[in-house]
C-alpha cells in the first residue's frame, strides 16, 4: 500500500539554496548578520501508529548550513516532519548539537495561488505542555530557547522559510531569525 504523505509530500527530495540570512545575537547588545547557503534533504520514513489510535506519516530531514564568508558549517540539524491527517496537525521534531531539542506543532494550509503552494506553520515554547523545548543545563543557564516559530512555503520547485528562535542570551531577550529560499536539486 502506498503511503499518503499529505502536505509533506512536496518536501521529499534534496533542496539547495544560497540566499539565506541569519540574524543572531552577539555579546554587549550586538547583532551578527550572516548570509548563508544550505542543503536540506528530506527522506520518507514511513508511517507509525501511536497507542493503536494515532497514525502519523513521517519525513526525516537533515539540514546543513554554511556561512558564505568562510564556507564553515555553523548549523547542522536533524529531525522529522510528521502529519496526523485525522487531527489535521503537522509536527516538527528537531535536535541540534548544542543540547537543544523540541517538538513543535501547528497546521498545514493550501495557498490559493496558481500552483497550490502548501504552508506549514509550527511553534513551540519552553514549558508548554503540548509543544515544548528541552535543553541542556548549560543552554538553560546561558542561551535558553524560550520560543520557536517556523513557517515553510512549499511549491513544486521552490521552498522558502522564515524561522524565529526567541533566546534569553547575554542578559537579554533576542529574536534570532533565519530566512531562506531553496530550489529542488
Amino acid at each position: 500500500m502506498e503511503i499518503d504523505y499529505g502536505p509533506l509530500a512536496g518536501l521529499i527530495g534534496t533542496w539547495q539554496g544560497n540566499r539565506g540570512l541569519d540574524v543572531s545575537p552577539e555579546p554587549n547588545d550586538g547583532t551578527e548578520i550572516n548570509p548563508y547557503y544550505e542543503t536540506i534533504t528530506f527522506e520518507v520514513a514511513g508511517d507509525v501508529d501511536n497507542a493503536e489510535t494515532q497514525k502519523l506519516v513521517v519525513i526525516r530531514y537533515h539540514q546543513v548550513v554554511q556561512r558564505k564568508s568562510n564556507d564553515e558549517v555553523f548549523h547542522d540539524q536533524v529531525g522529522h516532519w510528521m502529519w496526523d491527517a485525522k487531527a489535521g496537525v503537522v509536527m516538527q521534531s528537531l535536535a541540534i548539537p548544542r543540547g537543544v531539542c523540541l517538538v513543535a506543532g501547528g497546521k498545514a494550509e493550501t495557498v490559493k495561488d496558481e500552483i497550490g503552494s502548501i504552508v506549514l506553520s509550527v511553534a513551540a515554547k519552553l514549558g508548554d505542555p503540548d509543544w515544548g523545548i528541552v535543553e541542556s543545563p548549560f543552554m538553560r543557564d546561558n542561551a535558553s530557547t524560550l520560543e520557536y516559530r517556523h513557517e515553510m512555503i512549499i511549491s513544486p520547485d521552490r521552498l522558502s522559510y522564515d524561522q524565529t528562535t526567541v533566546l534569553d542570551i547575554y542578559g537579554r531577550r533576542f529574536d534570532h531569525t533565519d530566512e531562506s529560499v531553496l530550489t529542488r536539486a
